[in-house]
């Protein structure tokens, strides 16, 4: 990518101060999301993935559990709009992702969120929201989330949820 348009990229960072924050910030996620959305989240194990993506799901109007789905590769659940949950954790390499199922053309019609996002490199849409979620090592609950947008659904969904929690 050419600096100058990585530069342009919108951008921003939000704090968490806990699992019910992160959660939070994925509800409005989700209550914005449109067919088409696409959210990558990138961090280390614990940094909160998960529970950003369950507020996802409930800001869909997902019933049910909704858990990683680590060892299937691709939960779908049913709501507003279709979600499809991708944890790309196990793959070894981003190539996989199309013989697993994890791209399909279906998903255009509802929201996907994909857990282990940097794992699936040269495979997730150019439009998407990307955002990684760090953990200070001083505050055990409180997490940054560092996000940028691609696209301009993205980005106004961005803008308008980021705000939201």
């Amino acid at each position: 990518m050419d600096p100058s348009t990585a530069a342009a990229l919108p951008r921003g960072t939000l704090r968490s101060d806990g699992p019910d924050a992160t959660r939070a910030i994925g509800r409005a996620l989700g209550r914005g999301a449109t067919a088409g959305t696409v959210v990558a989240l990138v961090g280390e194990l614990g940094a909160g993935k998960t529970q950003l993506a369950k507020g996802v799901a409930d800001g869909l109007d997902v019933r049910g559990v909704v858990n990683s789905p680590t060892f299937v590769l691709m939960n779908e659940h049913v709501g507003r709009l279709r979600l499809y949950h991708v944890d790309a954790y196990r793959l070894d390499d981003p190539e996989e992702a199309p013989a697993a199922g994890l791209i399909d053309e279906r998903q255009a019609d509802g929201v996907v969120v994909v857990e282990w996002a940097d794992r699936l490199a040269g495979w997730l849409p150019a439009e998407r929201l990307e955002i990684t979620l760090l953990a200070p090592p001083a505050e055990p609950w409180v997490r940054e989330l560092r996000w940028e947008a691609h696209g301009s659904a993205h980005e106004q969904l961005a803008v308008s949820a980021m705000h939201a929690p």
